[in-house]
């Protein structure tokens, strides 16, 4: 088995291996929700938060919105859009996609001046790709197409409720 730093490496470059590892480690619920808070803390100094509260409502908000996310995901994967083969819990996916968020850690770099706004979206969309990746190996999907249609239904949700929260409270 392998370590936290491991998966974490793994999943952020895209090793289909590392989410087959995680989505079957049925204790690395855990590990899934701190790479998500690491991302999420990434993303709260990348954009300028400093306040406590204000990074522990951020926090708060980003683990509600990816849960919310994982939720759609699962419904839209499983019910609206399954492949031949797709078999797949609420635990699967919330630990292939909590891994998938590994490359947000990247965002913490989003206030340097010039720079920081290129890095901060392209750890974005590095989360995006990773999330695909862990949404075709979670639900077992043959075609990286259909990983693609289901996380785009379910992103564009999350990322209206985490946006707006950050740029109404900002």
């Amino acid at each position: 088995m392998s370590t936290l730093v491991d998966r974490v490496m793994g999943s952020a470059t895209l090793d289909a291996s590392s989410y087959e590892e995680v989505e079957a480690d049925r204790s690395a619920n855990w590990q899934a929700v701190a790479v998500v808070l690491l991302s999420s803390l990434g993303a709260a100094l990348g954009v300028g938060v400093r306040s406590i509260f204000d990074v522990t409502i951020l926090l708060f908000v980003a683990v509600a919105t990816w849960t919310s996310w994982v939720l759609l995901t699962l419904l839209i994967g499983t019910q609206l859009l399954p492949g031949k083969e797709t078999k797949a819990d609420f635990g699967q996916i919330f630990r292939t996609t909590g891994f998938s968020a590994s490359p947000g850690i990247f965002r913490a770099f989003g206030f340097l001046p010039y720079v920081g706004g290129v890095i901060f979206a392209a750890a974005t969309i590095w989360m995006l790709v990773s999330f695909v990746v862990a949404i075709r190996q979670a639900l077992d999907y043959t075609n990286t197409g259909r990983a693609v249609l289901v996380c785009l239904l379910g992103w564009v949700v999350h990322t209206v409720i985490f946006f707006g929260f950050l740029f109404t409270a900002y």
